[in-house]
This record gives structure tokens, C-alpha cells and sequence, in this order.
């Protein structure tokens, strides 16, 4: 079987492992590098495990600009990117590419609109693909073909969010997710989905309609609660819909790349990051990380 493409949402790695490792963790010039730290490792964990093909680092906007127009209160509630965090934002690109790993940019558009970009053109192309990230949204690109890699919390693990996991957890399938979350709202988004209708109640009326356009054609049979939010909201709704669906955008998919330790440690060093460059040095291959 063909290796996959593990594409790497960068800014929830980075996010999520600032906030489980100290900030204390710290490089050259005293700057603080526990995410840099917790997110290599994490990666680095992937890569010895599942032996990807290739590794495409995804960065993008912090909120894409049509979302925002389509819903002024998206993301909008999210704090700043603390100061130490922006630092190491900014010194990533560096070390991802000290492995071979690939960087992959959206000023438009956001990180999980390039997973999925890439997840499509990987499987057109007869492969299929891994998707690390620690965003729900995502769970919308789950195929036989390709697997989200939902980190847990902080970098602590992932859980394999299969086409079967996602309808267990949920009770829609993948394809589903985006109408799902404009019913029953994305606190983390800022989207506040329908008023009255909470998961249990997103989840059935998909599963008797099929769809939330669907489910929005047929409000009379529904209770007067639900009934009244998909007369009222229906616009709304429409656009919560039209800002959890992934967009896709042209990608050139890597060629085969293996992982390049030398390389990897002698950023790590730049960075002041010593005792993963030793690591890194000493490990003969993947599998001894």
C-alpha cells in the first residue's frame, strides 16, 4: 500500500503545545521554544509511526476573510497570540523545513481549508492521506482514504477520526459535519448555530432529512421550538453552513521526501533547542526518536 501524505494543521499544533508545555522551555537568546518542542515531537511521533510519503506543513489566516463577511462574529471572541507564541510562529517555517518537510501558505484562505485541499489532490492522485490537526471541522474529510489525526489535549495523543468514528461521535457521517455544525453551533469559531437546537437535536434532524437545506425545506413537521428557529434562522443558518464547509484551493502535492535528521538538528541547534539536536543526531532512524 502506498505511503500517505501527512499534511500538519501548523497553527493548532503550535497552539495546543504552548499551552501544554512550559513556557520556561527556552532557546537561544532566551526565547521560549516549548511549542516549537512539543509540536516537532509530536510530528516527529506521526512520522515514525505511520512512515509518511512526505509532510506538508498547512498555515493560513487566522479567519478567512469571506467567513468574516458571511459572519461578522467569527473568531471574533479568540485572544491574542500571546507574545511568546508569535515568536516561535515566526521561527517554525525554519525548523519544519530543517527535515524536509514541506510549507504550505494561504493568505486568503485558512490552514484546514489547505489540509483538505491537499487530502483531495493526494487521493486523486491514487494515494491517501493523514491529517493532523486539533480542529473538529476537520472531521468532515474523513474517507476510507483519509484519516484525521485529532490531537488531543494539549499534544498528548491523537485520536483516529475514521469515517466510523466520526458517525459514533457524532451520529452523522463525515460529509454531514459542516451542516451539523451550523445547527448546533462552534463555540470555538464563534458560531452560535440554532437557538434551541443542541446536539442531540442537530444530529436527528439530519439523520430524518438528510441535509440542513433539506431540513430547512420541511419545518411544519418539526417540534414548534425547532420548527421556529429553521423559519427564522434560515438565512442564517445558510451562511454557519457556507463558513464550516472547507473550501478547496490548487496544490502542488510534494514529491517523496524522507525525513532528514541531520537536517532537523541543525536547525534545532540554531534555535538553541540542544537536547532534541542531540537526539535527533543520535537516532539512527525514525523509529529510535
Amino acid at each position: 500500500m502506498t505511503a500517505p501524505l501527512l499534511a500538519v494543521d501548523a497553527p493548532s499544533l503550535l497552539y495546543r503545545a504552548w499551552f501544554a508545555l512550559p513556557d520556561s522551555i527556552k532557546g537561544a537568546g532566551g526565547m521560549p521554544v516549548n511549542a516549537l518542542l512539543g509540536a516537532t515531537n509530536a510530528i516527529l511521533r506521526i512520522v515514525a509511526d505511520r512512515g509518511p510519503r512526505a509532510v506538508v506543513i498547512c498555515n493560513g489566516a487566522e479567519a478567512a476573510r469571506y467567513r468574516v463577511e458571511r459572519y461578522a462574529g467569527y473568531h471574533a471572541d479568540r485572544p491574542p497570540v500571546p507574545d511568546g507564541l508569535a515568536a516561535q510562529f515566526a521561527r517554525a517555517g525554519e525548523l519544519f523545513e530543517g527535515f524536509g518537510w514541506t510549507l504550505a501558505g494561504s493568505d486568503e484562505l485558512e490552514a484546514d481549508d489547505l489540509l483538505h485541499s491537499f487530502s483531495l489532490a493526494e487521493v486523486e492522485a491514487g494515494g491517501g492521506a493523514l491529517l493532523m490537526t486539533g480542529d473538529r471541522d476537520m472531521f468532515q474529510c474523513a474517507t476510507d482514504t483519509v484519516t484525521v489525526l485529532y490531537l488531543k489535549t494539549g499534544v498528548r495523543g491523537f485520536e483516529e477520526m475514521t469515517p466510523a468514528a466520526v458517525e459514533q461521535r457524532y451520529g452523522i457521517p463525515p460529509a454531514l459535519v459542516p451542516d451539523f455544525i451550523a445547527l448546533r453551533g462552534d463555540p470555538s469559531d464563534g458560531l452560535p448555530g440554532a437557538r434551541g437546537i443542541g446536539e442531540k437535536g442537530a444530529a436527528d434532524l439530519l439523520r430524518r432529512h438528510g441535509s440542513l437545506e433539506a431540513a430547512l425545506a420541511a419545518p411544519d413537521g418539526e417540534k414548534p421550538r425547532v420548527a421556529t428557529a429553521l423559519r427564522e434562522q434560515a438565512g442564517e443558518l445558510r451562511d454557519y453552513l457556507a463558513i464550516a464547509t472547507l473550501q478547496r484551493v490548487p496544490v502542488a502535492l510534494p514529491a517523496d521526501r524522507p525525513l532528514d535528521l541531520a537536517g532537523g538538528a541543525d536547525e534545532a541547534e540554531a534555535l538553541g533547542m540542544n537536547r532534541l539536536a542531540r537526539r535527533l543526531r543520535d537516532a539512527g532512524d525514525p523509529s529510535q526518536l
